[in-house]
C-alpha cells in the first residue's frame, strides 16, 4: 500500500526540514513548499492525504488558502501557526481546518496528530460513497451535494465529517461529547464554535430554514438529531 502523502507549506526552511525528516522517518511521503504559488501548482498533479499549512505566508493569506483547500481538495487540512490566540484557532477551524497546531511544537506531536486523524478517517463506518436523503445526494468521493434538479454544491472535508456522522446515525441523538470523541480535537470553545459553524453551513447548503430546520434539529442542552431517511450506495 502506498504511504500517505503529506504536503508541508511553511516559509521557514528549518521547519520544513524538521517536519519532512520526522514524517519520512515515520513512513510518510512528503512534499515541501515555501510559497503558496508553488504549493498550488503542485496540487494540479499531486493528491495529498494531509496538508500542513502555515498561516503567515509571503505570497498569499494562509486562512484564504485553508478555506479553499477545505472546499476543493478533500484532504485533511492541519494549520501550523505561531498565532496562539483562541480567536485565531476558532477562525481556522471555522474556515474548514481539521486541526490547529501552535508553534513551537515537537515534530513527534505533529506525526501523532496526523496518524490519529488518518486513523479516524479509516476507522469510521463506511456505508458507501453516496448517501441519498430527502431529495439530496451527498457524494463523499467528490465532496459534492446534489439536489433533485442536479444542482451541485461543494462541501469541505471538515463539513463532510459532520455530515457523514449525521447520515450514518439518522434519527439518533448525537451529543456534543460524542461528536468530539468521534471527530477528534480538543473539547472547549474552539471545538464547539467550529461545530456550530459547520452545522450552520450544512443547513445553508441543504437550504434549511434557520429558524425551523427540518433535517438537522438542535436539541438544546443535549445535541443534534438528523431526521431524514437515508440510503447508501
Amino acid at each position: 500500500m502506498t504511504a500517505p502523502l503529506v504536503t508541508i507549506l511553511d516559509d521557514e526552511p528549518a521547519i520544513r526540514s524538521m517536519l519532512s525528516d520526522a514524517l519520512s522517518e515515520a513512513g510518510f511521503r512528503t512534499l515541501s513548499f515555501g510559497r503558496a504559488t508553488e504549493f498550488e501548482a503542485a496540487l494540479k498533479t499531486a493528491t495529498p492525504d494531509v496538508c500542513l499549512v502555515d498561516l503567515s505566508l509571503p505570497d498569499k493569506d494562509g486562512l484564504t488558502l485553508v478555506h479553499r483547500l477545505a472546499l476543493e481538495q478533500g484532504a485533511t487540512v492541519i494549520i501550523i501557526s505561531g498565532r496562539a490566540q483562541v480567536q485565531d484557532r476558532v477562525t481556522g477551524l471555522e474556515l474548514g481546518a481539521d486541526d490547529y497546531i501552535i508553534k513551537p511544537f515537537d515534530p513527534a506531536e505533529v506525526v501523532a496528530r496526523i496518524r490519529a486523524r488518518l486513523r479516524r478517517d479509516q476507522s469510521q463506518p463506511q456505508s458507501g460513497n453516496t448517501a441519498r436523503f430527502n431529495g439530496w445526494s451527498a457524494h463523499f468521493d467528490s465532496y459534492i451535494l446534489e439536489n433533485e434538479a442536479g444542482e451541485e454544491t461543494p462541501f469541505s472535508h471538515a463539513e463532510g465529517e459532520v455530515l457523514r456522522l449525521f447520515l450514518e446515525r439518522p434519527k439518533r441523538l448525537i451529543s456534543r461529547a460524542a461528536m468530539q470523541e468521534t471527530l477528534g480535537g480538543a473539547a472547549g470553545e474552539s471545538f464547539d464554535r467550529a461545530m456550530d459553524v459547520r452545522i450552520s453551513r450544512l443547513r445553508t447548503k441543504l437550504r434549511e430554514d434557520p429558524k425551523n430546520p427540518r433535517l438537522i434539529k438542535t436539541i438544546y442542552g443535549a445535541g443534534y438529531i438528523f431526521l431524514g431517511d437515508v440510503s447508501w450506495n
